[in-house]
């Protein structure tokens, strides 16, 4: 995804980690640095997923970094520090969904997904009519979750051709692969993302449902990849 962290690296796990040392060590200084570094980063995150709702996009920041510090021991460097918060702050945007009871694990999947185009471009337009506003938000917030979970370089190369509306020959050259590769990139992409919206449109807690269980028996919350 475009707001993903850089790959981690020795050093910066290493900083990472005393940062993290430091706050749980009662270093305000440090801590302050983790919550004034997370907050902004945070809120461009939930805001894509939940289509630009400000009040809404605070308040799940805010659930976030609650648990950022009650679970901030939890945290192993085995991925960035921001990619950990948004793991967490993924499953606080599905939890607000489920809470609203969404329509999407009642609707007819071939309905609901009517192409790779139709439905990233949707996430992306404006709003429709004001009864349209909860299916939009609710459709905006499964394609998001769908790219969340692919491999990235199949999610940048879908962004581009669907979003950017790059040609093929440029997505071959930011992938850095031969034309043809990267024509086999996107058909494999499209197939990912089309099985993966359709599952969590059929029941979008499944997946989230069945990580936090994996997460939890390893001892820590989930991170962004």
């Amino acid at each position: 995804m475009g707001d993903a962290p850089t790959p981690l690296d020795d050093a910066s796990r290493s900083q990472e980690l005393e940062l993290v040392r430091r706050a749980l060590d009662g270093d305000r200084e440090a801590f302050d640095q983790i919550m004034e570094q997370a907050a902004p980063a945070l809120f461009r995150f939930a805001s894509r997923r939940l289509n630009h709702d400000r009040e809404t996009t605070r308040e799940i920041v805010q659930a976030t970094l609650v648990k950022v510090v009650e679970n901030l021991d939890a945290f192993r460097g085995e991925s960035r520090l921001m990619s950990w918060m948004c793991g967490i702050c993924r499953f606080e945007i599905l939890a607000h969904y489920r809470a609203k009871k969404r329509e999407a694990a009642h609707t007819d999947v071939d309905e609901s997904l009517p192409g790779v185009h139709q439905a990233l471009a949707a996430s992306s337009g404006g709003h429709g009519r004001p009864g349209e506003d909860l299916e939009h938000r609710e459709r905006t917030a499964l394609v998001h979750l769908a790219l969340d979970h692919l491999p990235e370089h199949y999610a940048r190369a879908l962004e581009w051709k669907y979003l950017e509306g790059l040609p093929v020959k440029e997505i071959a050259a930011r992938l850095e692969l031969e034309l043809k590769a990267a024509e086999s990139v996107l058909t494999r992409a499209r197939a990912a993302f089309r099985a993966l919206f359709a599952e969590l449109a059929a029941d979008p807690t499944t997946r989230v449902d069945s990580e936090i269980t994996t997460q939890r028996s390893a001892g820590r919350p989930g991170g962004a990849q």
